[in-house]
């Protein structure tokens, strides 16, 4: 299996519930040791959820499979090999009989000056805890500047794209920096500026259009700027420069403008895939097209492009996001299984349950077909529906008592922007030390 994220995750902690002993042995090859529970990002970045709750350890849950540390940098599936690169070592080579590709996305990002050197994605841990430090950091610094442009830029967010990603991160951390006001009584809402730029002309495209233009309100409500119908045209060492004219500083920058096939599967196997790089599976999940079947060989989650049967229009694909990955990973393992034991694998038909989100502390929205509900009941069922998905009882039981925590004590501001350089500390130290040592005297 090429991934551990959610489709591979599922695909193999099914299969080891489901398989006999000696049946057969799963391999899951993944650069990180855990599977992110994505949905909880927004918490993360706002401090509403633990970095570690919203990892998922493959080791710890996965007893039976053997993980592999590494990224697969080529699919030969004539051969049946992949090409495994380790954080250290050499690459080197794996077999297998049956694969399954369930490698994820990433970030979709464009040629746009400056972006690659300031922005910083949502799509991983890490990613949210930084975010949330810069903030974190941005106020303290702030707070020591008197008014003007480098108090203005270190209060400036900017986030690009409006899909749920971008606007419930953008959401929950303007969110954050209000409630943190109070703890700032040299700052003001007016130092504060938020960007929300999308290249269309709405955000949250999975909503019907008023309940998208009651979440524009309401963030301009909050105080933040919703540029529609824009998009960036640099950010050159932090100065962004928007197509509506619109020019302004800003120290941090977050990048959520969709999801793209990864590298490997448009330029590194020999795969059959489609014009976006997504690999061209059947309804039953199974690599090819209707007429044609790849043996052997079998895809889910955000990098396979699966039919939507349940879609009204014909030639439609399912939509990349978590609720249809975990549903795919669970069907891959049921057909992976049928399929060793000769029966014939079931198609993937699955009607959306309806989309909510986390709009930040109290406030969210959720929709099923014409019913929408907003503010704080649906933030009760954002949380509700998470804390019951995220796999395990342990993650359940963790992310429960940090809300319960924060719900008597507020949440924790501390700043750790310092661990993505823990030795600054100790090298100043040393240094300073050994000029002493040798002056004369």
């Amino acid at each position: 299996m090429v991934g551990g994220g959610y489709a591979g995750f599922y695909t193999a902690w099914r299969l080891e519930k489901k398989l006999r002993r000696g049946e057969a042995e799963v391999v899951v090859v993944d650069p990180r040791p855990y599977m992110t529970y994505q949905p909880f990002l927004p918490e993360v970045v706002a401090g509403s959820v633990e970095a570690r709750h919203a990892a998922v350890s493959l080791r710890r849950n996965l007893k039976h499979t053997k993980v592999v540390a590494g990224m697969v940098t080529n699919i030969s599936h004539a051969d049946k090999t992949v090409t495994v690169h380790p954080a250290d070592g050499p690459d080197y080579q794996l077999t297998y009989d049956v694969i399954a590709v369930t490698a994820g996305a990433v970030t979709r990002t464009f040629h746009v000056p400056g972006v690659a050197d300031r922005a910083i994605g949502m799509k991983h841990v890490e990613e949210a805890v930084a975010i949330r430090d810069r903030l974190f950091t941005a106020f303290d610094e702030a707070a020591g500047l008197e008014p003007g442009p480098e108090r203005r830029k270190l209060l400036t967010v900017t986030f690009v794209g409006g899909g749920f990603s971008g606007v419930e991160g953008f959401a929950e951390l303007l969110s954050l920096a209000r409630w943190l006001l109070r703890k700032y009584p040299e700052l003001s809402e007016s130092d504060l500026a938020f960007h929300l730029v999308e290249a269309t002309g709405r955000i949250l495209p999975e909503v019907s259009d008023r309940p998208g233009e009651w979440v524009v309100k309401m963030l301009e409500k909050r105080g933040a700027v919703v540029h529609l119908n824009t998009f960036m045209q640099s950010a050159d060492d932090g100065h962004v420069v928007l197509s509506d004219g619109t020019e302004f500083d800003s120290e941090l920058i977050v990048w959520t403008a969709g999801n793209a096939a990864t590298r490997l599967l448009r330029n590194h196997t020999d795969l059959p895939h489609n014009e976006r790089g997504l690999v061209q599976v059947r309804a039953d999940l199974r690599i090819g097209t209707e007429t044609e079947v790849i043996p052997d060989a079998w895809a889910a989650g955000d990098d396979a492009a699966v039919p939507d049967l349940a879609a009204p229009t014909k030639d439609a694909y399912t939509v990349p996001n978590a609720q249809n990955a975990v549903r795919q990973g669970k069907l891959l393992a049921k057909n992976l299984l049928r399929s060793l034991r000769g029966r014939e694998p079931k198609n993937y038909v699955h009607s959306s349950l309806g989309v909510i989100a986390t709009l930040g502390l109290g406030n969210g929205i959720f929709q099923y077909k014409r019913i929408v509900i907003k503010g704080l009941p649906a933030w009760l069922m954002h949380r509700g529906y998470h804390v019951l998905a995220v796999p395990t009882w342990d993650r359940k039981m963790r992310v429960l008592s940090i809300w319960l925590v924060s719900f008597f004590y507020s949440r924790d501001i501390v700043s750790l922007a310092s661990v993505q350089s823990p030795r600054d500390a100790f090298q100043t130290e040393a240094k300073a030390r050994s000029l002493s040592a040798s002056r004369p005297g």
